[in-house]
């Protein structure tokens, strides 16, 4: 595959648009997915379930390496590569556990939280400047988490913080996927992020394992595929867009995870939820409209 140039990254509309449509094809896979699991967990452990999931990616992206050779994988990142890793495996974790204690729906929701959490990523590691205007939106987000937590009525429990850790993985893992994007072609950053993820669930997955039911070996192959075949355009899409507009697509899994509660479990948002995710996703457009009004700016100051 040819790799993006420098050049090419340049966020034009068009790179910006084509970030959004593999941003909203990731989560739509995602969601499925993560359905999937919720469905299987109580015949195959969460370390099970990860240890294949990377293990099934990592056998995908082999052909590659075994076609351009081993000096494919040298990099100049090894540490962003490994940081990365470890927050995207970890936010797995977090989800995967939290799916199983709370509804699908508010996991998903505090697990895409993470587009919330990247601006402020971005401010204490990187400086970045945030504008008013979005301390203002990341404000009115964190308010709409808490009114759908409601630790005042004894609603946040500790698998509510379980899911809120997997969306401060995941906001570390998008800003890092972004950097990464900009110097490293997409199929060895997969590499790194298969083979570290990998590396790290082996030790947990042989400590907790369990005898897996001949029943759930389809459904684990289909994770795993279902995954790579997802990571494909997740990290694809930050060559194109900004972490800040690409995070925001993920507000979409929160509308597919409602879906989904209400046909497979039969589980109606409640009022307070419902209150919280429109406070959250109108945060979520203001971030966007911002970045994309930045995009505009930068691109007017360079012709």
């Amino acid at each position: 595959m040819t790799n993006i140039t420098t050049q090419s990254r340049i966020n034009s509309k068009q790179n910006t648009l084509s970030g959004i449509t593999l941003g909203l094809f990731t989560v739509f896979i995602g969601s499925i997915l993560s359905v999937v699991v919720k469905f299987i967990s109580s015949d195959v452990n969460i370390f099970t379930i990860i240890f294949f999931q990377f293990g099934i990616c990592l056998l995908c992206i082999m052909p590659w390496l075994i076609t351009n050779g081993i000096n494919e994988l040298k990099t100049d990142q090894p540490v962003t590569h490994f940081i990365r890793g470890v927050f995207g495996c970890l936010s797995f974790y977090a989800f995967y556990f939290s799916i199983n204690h709370i509804s699908l729906a508010e996991a998903s929701l505090l697990r895409h939280s993470a587009p919330l959490i990247v601006p402020l990523i971005l401010f204490f590691f990187y400086r970045t400047k945030i504008p008013l205007v979005r301390w203002s939106a990341l404000l009115l987000g964190f308010i709409g988490i808490t009114i759908i937590l409601r630790p005042t009525q004894g609603q946040f429990s500790f698998w509510h913080l379980i899911g809120l850790c997997s969306g401060i993985g995941l906001a570390f893992s998008m800003v890092l996927t972004r950097k990464l994007s900009k110097y490293e072609p997409e199929k060895r950053i997969l590499f790194y992020y298969f083979l570290i993820s990998l590396l790290g669930s082996t030790p947990l997955f042989i400590i907790n394992f369990k005898p897996i039911p001949m029943q759930t070996i389809p459904w684990l192959l289909l994770i795993g595929l279902g995954m790579y075949f997802a990571f494909i355009p997740y990290t694809r899409a930050y060559a194109y867009a900004k972490s800040s507009i690409v995070s925001a697509t993920s507000y979409f899994a929160v509308i597919y995870a409602g879906l989904f509660d209400w046909l497979l479990w039969d589980i109606l948002p409640k009022q307070y939820t419902v209150i919280g995710t429109l406070v959250i996703l109108l945060a979520g457009l203001i971030i966007v409209r911002e970045s994309i009004m930045e995009e505009k700016r930068f691109s007017e100051s360079s012709q």
